[in-house]
């Protein structure tokens, strides 16, 4: 996959630093990867598929002003979002040391005054609103609810990657007006007010 060409293709509207931040952070990726292994995606093709995947909800999501990532690991979505939405804040919470060192390391290299790095697990954290609350193969979306019970209000919303389980999940039990948005490998489960 050529990621610039895909995201220019699907007309998703990114800064014009986004794809030199993109190949920085790939390439301390695959350094980082090969001593710590951060992520199981071991190559350019995965990684990117991997990118594509996290940036893709750029191209739905409404404008917020910030987001927090729940279980971030070696940045996906929340740091390859973060590169995508410049001005709002992102926090991307993950508790393993090697993971949130990483991504400590990714804010100081590339300049990143919109992150910040939270290496605790998000039930031991302080309430906070955000306007956006992100995750990715964490755990099923009844548990990220309650997980995000304490970052968002009514006008919050949720957004979780999830795979074709997604369906099993939001079933009549889901009391939140919710939309699933549906790619080739992924399945984006959207939950909030005024969808």
């Amino acid at each position: 996959m050529d990621l610039k060409t895909t995201l220019t293709n699907d007309k998703i509207d990114l800064p014009n630093n986004f794809f030199q931040k993109v190949q920085k952070y790939k390439e301390h990726l695959f350094k980082w990867n090969k001593i710590h292994n951060l992520t199981g995606a071991k190559n350019e093709q995965t990684l990117n598929e991997f990118i594509y995947d996290a940036v893709f909800p750029v191209s739905f999501l409404p404008k917020v002003n910030s987001l927090m990532d729940i279980g971030t690991g070696a940045g996906f979505p929340g740091m390859i979002l973060a590169f995508a939405l410049p001005d709002t804040e992102v926090m991307l919470v993950e508790p393993l040391t090697k993971r949130a060192s990483f991504l400590q390391f990714i804010k100081a290299d590339l300049g990143l005054d919109n992150v910040t790095v939270v290496k605790k697990r998000v039930e031991n954290m302080q309430a906070q609103v955000f306007d956006l609350i992100t995750s990715r193969a964490v755990t099923d979306t009844k548990m990220l609810l309650k997980l995000s019970e304490n970052f968002r209000d009514e006008h919050s919303k949720l957004l979780f990657y999830k795979g074709e389980k997604v369906f099993d999940e939001v079933d009549t039990n889901l009391n939140m007006p919710h939309k699933i948005i549906e790619t080739k490998n992924r399945h984006y489960l959207l939950l909030g007010e005024d969808l």
